[in-house]
């Protein structure tokens, strides 16, 4: 990190944890352009226009293999910043992320990405012991950019849960959204699982099931283990 963009506040106070006010999170250095978060990440702004043209460009590039490229984007994505939140984690806290409690560490990670503009998020742990788990997302950024366009489009986000999860419990997991803001629902549902009941819920989706569907074959012992 360069001493341009490293976050002046956090080395001022480094183990200062109310951190949340837009100033104290976002160092904005006008002289270098940049814009540098407490965990020194360098961010970009960009529009709604930016995202368009990307989803749109790709779908013309590729068709619909760009959902899997988005998802696989995402995946790489989590993977890589699971080992970073790891260490943050571990110099804010002088603790190993596996000691902490799990609702905190989860929140750690993601209120980074809400200050981001990436969207509040809620985990449902209840079925976590079944071997799969739902987390809720809304404001997502893509969905909320598209609009409604009747399917999922949060490729990206369903890419990063798995990369994350799969790095931080050294197990081979994906995801899939069931719902989504695009299908001119509230808020977008993710399904946290193995890939065989990943491919289940893949499968049932096509065949028309929807997210209340999924939730209730999935409890009642349906789509592998």
């Amino acid at each position: 990190m360069s001493t341009e963009t490293a976050h002046r506040l956090h080395q001022k106070f480094p183990k200062k944890h109310n951190h949340y006010a837009l100033r104290d999170f976002f160092q904005f250095n006008s002289e270098y352009g940049t814009i540098t978060d407490w965990n020194d990440a360098r961010n970009v702004l960009t529009s709604e226009d930016f995202i368009i043209g990307l989803l749109e460009g790709l779908q013309e590039e590729v068709g619909d293999a760009s959902s899997a490229i988005m998802y696989t984007v995402g995946l790489e994505w989590g993977k890589i910043d699971s080992l970073q939140f790891e260490a943050w984690f571990e110099r804010e806290f002088a603790m190993s992320p596996r000691r902490a409690n799990l609702m905190f560490l989860l929140e750690t990670w993601w209120w980074p990405y809400i200050s981001q503009g990436w969207g509040r998020w809620e985990v449902d742990m209840s079925d976590r012991k079944q071997g799969f788990m739902f987390i809720n997302l809304f404001d997502s950024a893509v969905a909320r950019t598209l609009g409604d366009v009747g399917k999922p489009v949060c490729h990206l986000y369903a890419g990063l849960f798995a990369g994350f999860f799969t790095e931080m419990v050294r197990k081979q997991l994906s995801c899939i959204e069931i719902q989504c803001y695009s299908m001119g629902e509230t808020y977008c549902k993710f399904l946290l699982g193995g890939r065989e009941r990943i491919d289940a819920a893949s499968f049932w989706m096509n065949e028309g099931a929807n997210a209340r569907d999924i939730e209730k074959r999935l409890r009642a012992g349906e789509g592998g283990q």
